[in-house]
C-alpha cells in the first residue's frame, strides 16, 4: 500500500516547484527536497544524484531538430525505408503472440507498435547512448522545458528505487527515453508492463516488455479499441478546403456525401468523426484522420513525425504508397520563420517561431488564406509570404 500511495502521490501532484537554471548544486538540492517530499527515501535519492552531471550534448541535441522542418513527402520518404518494411514483416512474424495478445486485449493493430519501434529505435537496435539520469537533469535545469523534464527526474529517481534503472549505467535518447520504444520514466512507472512473464519489467533488453508497455500507454492515452487511426483518400477538386485541417471534423458519412472516398478499400464506419488531413495542401496527398490519430499527438509533438508514423502504420498493414501528387514546394525553413513572424503579427498562436510547419502554424495559415480569398487548404506557400 505504501508503495501504491506513493506513486499516486508522485503523478498527481501538479508542477509547483519547477524553478530551473542557476547553479546545479543549488537545483539538485530542490529536486532532492522534492523527491524526499513524496516519500522516496534519502539515501535512494543521495545514491541516484552520485556522479551526476549536466551535459553540453543534451542541450545540443535539444536544440537541433531542424528534420521536422522537413515537408511530409520528403521526411516520410527518408523515414519509410524497405529495409524497415521488410523488417517489419520480420518482427511482427518474430513477436506474432505478443502481437496477438496486444490486439486481443487493447485492440491496436499491430502495424501501429511496429511503426514506433522502427522510427524510435529500428526495432530496438539503436535505443540511444545518453546517460538517461544526465540527460533528465540536464533538461529540467534547461529552462526551455522544465516544466516537462523535472517531473520526469523525480519518476527517474522512483524508477531506480524500484530497479527499474541504473543511473550510473542506463543509457538511451538525449531527451531521457529509455527502452526499445523510448518512453519517459512516468511512463514506465505508470503503464510498464512485464511482456514476457519474467516478473521484470525490461523495456531494454525483452521486446515484449517494451511492446506491452507501449501499447498500455497507448490505451491510457485514449485509444479507441479497434477504430482506424488514419486512411489514404481520394478528393473532390470541388471540396471547400476551409473545412479541412484537425481544426475541422465531420462523421465519415458527411465526408463521402461530400464526394470523399477510400483510395483503397471502403471508409470507415459512417458515424466516426473524421478530420481530412493534407499534410502538403490539396494538391498533395490527402487522409482522413480518425479519432485514434490524435493520440498519436500525446506521443510525439511532431506533426509531420505524427503523420508519418500513422501513415507507415497503415502501410505495415497492407496499404498502398500513397499517392505524392503535385503539390506547391514548400517554403524553406528560414521562410517558414518569416511567415510565422507575420502570422504572429497579425494575432496569430503559433507555437513558437521555429521553421516548423505544426497543427498550430497550418490553423493561422488556413485563418489567412480564407481571409485573403485563397483556397484554404493550410498549406503555406510563397504567394502567401509575399501577400502577407
Amino acid at each position: 500500500m505504501r508503495v501504491a500511495a506513493l506513486a499516486l502521490s508522485l503523478f498527481a501532484s501538479t508542477a509547483t516547484a519547477q524553478t530551473c537554471g542557476g547553479p546545479v548544486n543549488a537545483f539538485v538540492a530542490g529536486v532532492k527536497a522534492e523527491a524526499l517530499a513524496e516519500g522516496i527515501p534519502a539515501a535512494t535519492i543521495d545514491a541516484f544524484f552520485q556522479g551526476a552531471q549536466i551535459e553540453q550534448s543534451v542541450i545540443n541535441a535539444d536544440r537541433a531538430q531542424g528534420v521536422f522542418q522537413r515537408d511530409f513527402v520528403s521526411f516520410s520518404r527518408a523515414l519509410i525505408s524497405q529495409n524497415r518494411i521488410d523488417n517489419g514483416r520480420v518482427y511482427g512474424q518474430r513477436f506474432d503472440s505478443t502481437f496477438d495478445t496486444i490486439e486481443a486485449r487493447f485492440g491496436i493493430p499491430r502495424g501501429v507498435l511496429l511503426a514506433f519501434w522502427a522510427f524510435e529505435t529500428d526495432y530496438g537496435q539503436v535505443q540511444g547512448s545518453f546517460n538517461t539520469r544526465n540527460a533528465l537533469l540536464t533538461l529540467a535545469h534547461d529552462c526551455r522545458r522544465p516544466e516537462l523534464f523535472r517531473p520526469q527526474l523525480i519518476a527517474a529517481i522512483e524508477l531506480f528505487r524500484r530497479g527499474g534503472m541504473n543511473p550510473a549505467t542506463t543509457t538511451g535518447a538525449w531527451a531521457g527515453e529509455i527502452g526499445q520504444l523510448q518512453k519517459l520514466p512516468r511512463e514506465i512507472v505508470r503503464q510498464g508492463m512485464d511482456g514476457d512473464g519474467d516478473g521484470v519489467v525490461d523495456l531494454k533488453g525483452s521486446s515484449p516488455d517494451a511492446l506491452m508497455t507501449g501499447a498500455n500507454v497507448l490505451s491510457s492515452l485514449g485509444w479507441r479499441a479497434n477504430e482506424p487511426w488514419l486512411q489514404e483518400i481520394v478528393v473532390p477538386e470541388d471540396l471547400d478546403w476551409s473545412k479541412t485541417g484537425l481544426n475541422h471534423k465531420a462523421s465519415v458519412r458527411d465526408w463521402a456525401a461530400r464526394g470523399v472516398r477510400a483510395r483503397q478499400g471502403n471508409l470507415g464506419p459512417a458515424n466516426l468523426p473524421a478530420s481530412i488531413l493534407l499534410p502538403m495542401g490539396r494538391n498533395g496527398p490527402a487522409f482522413l484522420a480518425y479519432p485514434n490519430f490524435e493520440v498519436y499527438f500525446d506521443w510525439n509533438k511532431s506533426f509531420v513525425y505524427v503523420t508519418t508514423a500513422a501513415y507507415f502504420a497503415t502501410r505495415l498493414g497492407g496499404a498502398a504508397v500513397y499517392d505524392a501528387g503535385n503539390p506547391t514546394p514548400a517554403l524553406s525553413g528560414s521562410q517558414m520563420q518569416q511567415l510565422q513572424q507575420k502570422l504572429t503579427q497579425r494575432g496569430h498562436d503559433v507555437g513558437g517561431i521555429d521553421g516548423i510547419l505544426g497543427a498550430m502554424t497550418r490553423a493561422a495559415v488556413q485563418a489567412e488564406q480564407v481571409r485573403l480569398g485563397l483556397p484554404a487548404d493550410a498549406w503555406p506557400t510563397r504567394d502567401l509570404l509575399d501577400r502577407l
